[in-house]
């Protein structure tokens, strides 16, 4: 007989079957972002011309980041199908024995991976997700096991050392000299290693890995991966033959072997030189060192080229939607009306106004939530946000580095409904942001009464210090 539904997974069913009928494809959702912000940006008094040259300058503004983020998902795919590491996530995929107990798994390692490095999150747990797929016996959905590989980004990354904001805070080099004059450094000992910050993140996994398990739906409103057009290839081995010097040196180990070697060298100096933690949450040196890794992985040129090969396609909607994310950006902060005041001011101007002491942790989350859903970038967002953020701390006597941690858990709460950081785990598992939504919306739903409630409550344990130049 089948068992009664509970609410959690009742409700993520109805936002599901909604979601699958209504929400477009994520391209789609980037092309409404830039309307919305185009008008609001009008609505405020600034010119069509203005508005326009933003939309084009900001359009190219993310290069770096684009390439970083398909090299991301290319060199984490690399990797996690190498031998080695498809026979380790292979080993964790045995570990549950139910679809449930599976997505509890991908909830977790993707909680707790992320609050080191949100990039391996994002690729480690998405080939997990493949590989419990393939366990037909487990009978585990597809959608709410990919909306537990996101869980980490929405819930948790902000608040470990993955953290653009408490980093740059931290780094007196880093800092714009606008911000340092308002903050001056705040060590990682007054934001995410602040016992309340660790508090609040065991509290987030504990919860965000019981609503993965209770809306995880059963019985035959399962749907596996057989329910989609999804097909995944299985690597046949084969020899290669060596007719020609060029199919030897595509076979051969050596050329590996030596750029590798210089790979290393290039990596003890880097991680002797600055803290190896800092350093490798660095997406330039992540992707380098996961490139490293990829190639001594598979040994030989030709076997790299293979595994390529097969990532590429999952880049596509990094490709063609982040330009567009750009150009939000710059709409949002450069295109100025008369009194030269952007669209980002007013809505900081806003939230500025109507917050008081007590009510500093709820009107800021707010605010950074609002901002992160058109903004999607954290380093980037907080450079826009901490002038005004920072500026109101001081003048209410808010602890400087709770409101960093305000804006970081607060942040993070738009990925889980906003398609920029679903789409690496989206590519690689060949779903739509609309698959998904029906379940990261479940836990939404339930986080944002939360975060704002404990970074209230947490916020009232802690007294303002002056800023430490």
């Amino acid at each position: 007989m089948e068992k009664q539904q509970g609410i959690f997974e009742r409700f993520a069913l109805r936002i599901s079957d909604w979601s699958e009928k209504w929400f477009p494809d994520s391209y789609i959702f980037a092309l409404l972002g830039v309307i919305i912000v185009s008008v609001a940006a009008l609505g405020i008094g600034a010119p069509i011309h203005d508005v326009a040259t933003s939309f084009g300058n900001g359009f190219w503004s993310l290069i770096p980041f684009t390439l970083q983020m398909t090299m991301l998902i290319i060199v984490g795919y690399v990797v996690s199908v190498s031998k080695p590491v498809k026979f380790l996530i292979q080993k964790m995929a045995r570990i549950p024995n139910s679809g449930r107990g599976a997505i509890v798994l991908v909830a977790t390692v993707s909680l707790l991976i992320s609050l080191v490095n949100w990039a391996v999150s994002t690729i480690l747990t998405a080939l997990l997700v493949i590989a419990l797929a393939k366990r037909k016996e487990l009978n585990m959905d597809y959608r709410a096991a990919a909306a537990a590989a996101i869980i980490g980004m929405g819930a948790t990354w902000a608040l470990g050392i993955s953290s653009s904001a408490a980093q740059l805070q931290a780094n007196k080099t880093s800092l714009p000299e606008s911000i340092y004059n308002l903050t001056g450094v705040i060590p990682f000992t007054e934001t995410i290693f602040l016992w309340q910050s660790i508090a609040m993140t065991i509290i987030l996994v504990i919860v965000s890995i019981a609503i993965a398990y209770w809306s995880a739906p059963k019985g035959n409103n399962v749907k596996t991966i057989d329910s989609f057009d999804v097909q995944f290839e299985e690597d046949k081995p084969h020899e290669e033959k060596s007719n020609r010097p060029g199919d030897w040196l595509e076979n051969s180990p050596i050329l590996t072997i030596i750029v590798v070697v210089l790979g290393l060298i290039w990596m003890f100096f880097e991680f002797s030189k600055s803290n190896p933690i800092i350093a490798i949450s660095s997406l330039n040196t992540y992707n380098f060192v996961f490139l490293m890794l990829g190639l001594a992985l598979h040994g030989t040129p030709r076997n790299f080229l293979n595994a390529v090969s097969k990532a590429v396609p999952a880049v596509s909607g990094i490709l063609i939607q982040f330009p567009l994310y750009g150009s939000i950006a710059f709409i949002m902060t450069q295109a100025l009306n008369s009194q030269d005041l952007s669209l980002s001011h007013y809505i900081a101007e806003f939230f500025v106004s109507i917050a008081s002491k007590e009510t500093f942790a709820i009107v800021m989350g707010i605010y950074s939530a609002i901002l992160g859903f058109f903004v999607p970038s954290g380093g980037g967002k907080w450079i826009i946000e901490a002038p005004y953020v920072m500026q109101a701390a001081n003048d209410l006597k808010v602890h400087l580095g709770w409101s960093v941690q305000i804006y970081n858990a607060a942040e993070a709460l738009p990925n889980l409904i906003n398609p920029f950081f679903m789409l690496p785990m989206l590519g690689i598992l060949k779903l739509k942001a609309k698959d998904v939504i029906g379940f990261t919306v479940t836990q939404l739903v339930v986080h944002f009464p939360l975060v704002l409630f404990l970074l209230w409550f947490f916020g009232r344990t802690l007294s303002y210090t002056p800023p430490t130049f």
